[in-house]
């Protein structure tokens, strides 16, 4: 069960920080790849916040499950 707990933490840092990714290239902020589709398109803002927002939830929950 531990190894599950850490696997969960381990997927929703990084939908975290891919969701600050999205973030920055929807709202234009990172530029990166230059070739990339996202950029400056305020859908993947959104897009990103949602992730970011799960990974969030899911980090609380996994606190507040201690054992």
């Amino acid at each position: 069960m531990q190894v599950l707990r850490w696997l969960l933490r381990i997927i929703a840092i990084l939908a975290i920080l891919m969701g600050l990714l999205w973030i920055g290239q929807g709202t234009g902020l990172i530029l990166w790849p230059s070739s990339s589709f996202m950029l400056a398109q305020p859908k993947w803002a959104v897009n990103g916040s949602i992730l970011a927002g799960v990974g969030v939830i899911v980090l609380l929950l996994l606190r507040g499950r201690r054992s």
